[in-house]
C-alpha cells in the first residue's frame, strides 16, 4: 500500500493548493478518499471522536446488501432459464443473471459520479461517499430488461433534483433511490409494470409468464407460490428484492452494527402487519384475503423497509419519530397495495410519502418533550 500512496501523492501534486489545477482537487482527492482513511483531524472546538465515519457507513450499508445482490443475480438466471425450459446449473444462471445486472450497475455509477464530480468541483467541496450506496440500490429495484439509457436518465434526475438540488449528501429530503424508481415508473411505465419485464426474456418466445405476485393477485388472480418460496425469494420481481430471507441477513448487519434504525424496522412491519391482519378480516378481494404474513415477504416491503426506510438523510431522527414513521410506511404501504391496483407494490410510494412527512413528525416530538418540560418546570415552581 506504501507504493500506492507514493503514486497518489504525486499524482495530486498539481491539484494542490495554488497549483494549476487546484480547482479540480475535489475529483482527484476523491480517490485518496476511496482508497486511504481521510487524515483530517479536529482542530477547535467540542467534538465527539469515533471511529466510524461516511465512509465505513456507506461500506457497511455495501456489505449489506451484497447477499440480496448475490441472490438477485441467481434469481434473475433462475427465472430466465425455467422459463425456456433449458437445463441449467447455479453458474449458468449466475453468470446470465450477471450480464444482465452488471453493466446497469456500471452504468448507474458511470453517470451519478460523474454528476457528483461536476457538482464538488463546481461547488469547491470534497466528493462525498454517500453515492456508494445509492448507486448500487439503484439498479437493484429496477426491472432486469430495463434498457441502459432509461437506468442512466433516471440516475441523473435522482441525483440532480432529489439530491444535488437540495444540497447533496445529507440534505436531500427524499431518497435518491425511490426517486430513480418514481422516475422510472413513471416516465416509462411500460419498462416497469406487467407481465414481462419482471424477468429476462428469451428472444426465442413469443409469450412469457413473469407477473409479480402481488400483481397477480391486483388482476384478481391467483398466487401458486408457497410461504418458504416466497420468503426465499424465487419469484418474478426487481433484480434483489424478492428475497427476504437475503434482506433479513442484511437487516441483522444494519442493525449489529448501528447502521440501520431497528426501530423504523419493526415499527413498519408493525403497522404493516396490523393493516394486513385488518384487511384478512375484511376480505373483500384476493390483496385483502392475502394473508399478513405474506404481505411482509413478497414484493419490495421487505427491502425497501431495511434498505430505504431507514436512510438517515430522509427519515425521522427521534427516536420517538423513528416509531411513529416506520408504522406509517408499513400502514400506507398496505393501503396503496390495496385500494389502488395500478400501484400494487405500495412501499415505494409509501416510504417517499413519509420521507416528506419525516420532518413535521420530528417537529411534534421535539415541541412534545418542550411542552413536558414546561409543564414540569411550572409544577416545580408551584411546589417551591
Amino acid at each position: 500500500m506504501s507504493f500506492l500512496r507514493k503514486k497518489l501523492d504525486g499524482l495530486k501534486k498539481p491539484f494542490g493548493k495554488g497549483q494549476k489545477w487546484e480547482r479540480y482537487a475535489p475529483a482527484i482527492n476523491a480517490f485518496d478518499t476511496f482508497l486511504f482513511v481521510p487524515k483530517h483531524t479536529t482542530h477547535t472546538g467540542a467534538h465527539i471522536r469515533d471511529a466510524v465515519d461516511l465512509k465505513r457507513t456507506m461500506v457497511t450499508v455495501i456489505i449489506a446488501l451484497v447477499p440480496a445482490l448475490i441472490y438477485g443475480i441467481y434469481n434473475t438466471g433462475y427465472q430466465y432459464y425455467i422459463q425456456t425450459g433449458e437445463a441449467f446449473t447455479f453458474l449458468d444462471a449466475f453468470i446470465h443473471g450477471s450480464m444482465k445486472i452488471v453493466p446497469m450497475i456500471i452504468v448507474s455509477y458511470v453517470v451519478g459520479l460523474t454528476i457528483e464530480f461536476i457538482f464538488a468541483v463546481y461547488r469547491g467541496h470534497e466528493v462525498n461517499e454517500g453515492y456508494l450506496v445509492t448507486g448500487l440500490l439503484i439498479p437493484m429495484i429496477m426491472p432486469v430488461d430495463i434498457p441502459l439509457w432509461m437506468v442512466a436518465i433516471s440516475v441523473a434526475f435522482a441525483v440532480l433534483i432529489a439530491k444535488e438540488a437540495f444540497g447533496g449528501t445529507g440534505m436531500n429530503i427524499l431518497n435518491p433511490a425511490l426517486t430513480a424508481r418514481a422516475f422510472a415508473f413513471f416516465a416509462y411505465p411500460t419498462y416497469m409494470s406487467g407481465n414481462k419485464v419482471w424477468v429476462s426474456e428469451a428472444s426465442n418466445l413469443d409469450g412469457i409468464s413473469g407477473e409479480t405476485i402481488l400483481g397477480t393477485l391486483a388482476a384478481g388472480g391467483n398466487v401458486n407460490y408457497s410461504f418458504f418460496e416466497m420468503f426465499q425469494g424465487a419469484v418474478p420481481g426487481s433484480i434483489a428484492e424478492t428475497s427476504a430471507l437475503f434482506v433479513l441477513v442484511g437487516a441483522i448487519i444494519l442493525v449489529a452494527t448501528g447502521i440501520g434504525s431497528w426501530r423504523i424496522m419493526i415499527g413498519s412491519v408493525v403497522g404493516a402487519a396490523f393493516v394486513g391482519l385488518l384487511f384478512n378480516l375484511w376480505g373483500a378481494n384476493p390483496l385483502m384475503s392475502f394473508s399478513w404474513v405474506n404481505h411482509l415477504v413478497v414484493g419490495g416491503f421487505a427491502f425497501g423497509v431495511v434498505f430505504m426506510a431507514t436512510d438517515p438523510v430522509s427519515a425521522a431522527q427521534t427516536n420517538k419519530g423513528k416509531w411513529v414513521y416506520g408504522i406509517l410506511v408499513g400502514v400506507f404501504c398496505i393501503l396503496i397495495r390495496v385500494f389502488n391496483p395500478a400501484y400494487p407494490e405500495g412501499v415505494m410510494l409509501a416510504i417517499l410519502l413519509m420521507n416528506v412527512f419525516a420532518p413535521t413528525i420530528d417537529h411534534y416530538v421535539i415541541q412534545g418533550n418542550i411542552n413536558k418540560r414546561k409543564k414540569r418546570w411550572a409544577s416545580a415552581l408551584k411546589t417551591a
